[in-house]
């Protein structure tokens, strides 16, 4: 976890005295990364307003809120992306306080920023070293130190408990994906379905893991929306992962579950409750069963790649030719 949280704040406090708005601008699973810190800002915060933007999207539109009373988030696991620098430099230009992320330390994102903060990671560092629980520990003492925010003790405890708690979902799901892959990994598209902070996740599993690293055709739909439409192509041939929150908006999740085990026969529910995140208090659950999910959700696609004889870092264009 990242020790320096506390300081950066109260130094970035001390120096522009308020902070208004937080912004976040990222690319792909980076972007990701920074739905769970900007829902909690934007659900919890009474005096900060927050905003996610794709990076590039960040330096055509301009807005009029990125102000010297500004923190930015930046995120580039690679660190060479430019448009991701680009927007760094943006947001820097325009007064806000920059924090960069990346794995990267010698990358061009790493040396954009006030703060530049490089994390570790692989299958054995702790979960709360990548960048969204970083930037969330980030915001949460944002919150705390300018308007003391009365759970902040207890995002610390989820802080402390969401590594083990993560490690023994993910073990707990392992026969259940391998029997998923083994059914679907044909399949012509898979829907995936989420709310909350958690819809970030529907919308990462469904661009990164499936169609990104495994060219598989998928679609992300909020469960808010499922029945303003969506529900229509819903039967006994279409495939659905439902991300089920244990948040404020899990009543919506629930709500799509019972019309997928009425219509669809073709439906994986994977429930953050039953796999034990409910211990962190539920006043503040919502922020940590994103990166949940996507630990989760990493070992069904991992049996998918197997099955597809698609290693997860194959790719036809990124990387590969000019865009």
């Amino acid at each position: 976890m990242i020790t320096d949280a506390k300081k950066i704040i109260s130094e970035i406090l001390e120096k522009k005295g308020e902070i208004k708005d937080v912004f976040f601008a990222a690319c792909g699973g980076s972007l990701v990364e920074f739905y769970p810190p900007r829902y909690f800002v934007e659900n919890e915060s009474s005096t900060v307003r927050s905003h996610l933007y794709t990076a590039k999207e960040l330096i055509c539109a301009k807005p009029k809120t990125l102000t010297d009373k500004t923190i930015t988030f930046i995120c580039s696991h690679s660190g060479n992306t430019q448009e991701v620098y680009d927007a760094a430099v943006y947001a820097k230009a325009q007064g806000s306080t920059v924090i960069t992320f990346t794995f990267n330390p010698d990358s061009i994102v790493n040396k954009a920023g006030d703060y530049n903060i490089v994390y570790d990671w692989g299958d054995d560092v702790p979960y709360t070293e990548n960048p969204v629980y970083q930037s969330m520990a980030m915001v949460n003492e944002l919150l705390h130190q300018a308007e003391d925010f009365p759970y902040y003790e207890d995002m610390l405890f989820g802080f402390n408990k969401i590594n083990g708690i993560t490690r023994r979902a993910a073990a707990q799901v392992q026969k259940r994906a391998e029997i998923f892959a083994a059914k679907y990994y044909k399949e012509p598209i898979i829907y995936v379905v989420g709310s909350g902070a958690t819809f970030g996740n529907a919308y990462g599993f469904s661009i990164c893991s499936l169609m990104e690293m495994q060219w598989m055709n998928s679609c992300y739909i909020h469960s808010g929306e499922y029945f303003h439409g969506p529900f229509e192509v819903t039967d006994k041939e279409t495939l659905y992962i439902l991300l089920e929150n244990s948040g404020k908006t899990r009543v919506m999740d629930e709500r799509v579950v019972e019309f997928l085990k009425k219509y669809a026969e073709k439906y994986e529910i994977i429930d953050s409750k039953e796999l034990g995140i409910d211990i962190i208090n539920s006043e503040v659950v919502d922020y940590f069963t994103p990166n949940f999910f996507y630990y989760v959700t990493c070992v069904y696609r991992a049996e998918l790649s197997k099955l597809r004889n698609h290693p997860l870092e194959v790719r036809r264009y990124m990387g590969k030719v000019d865009y």
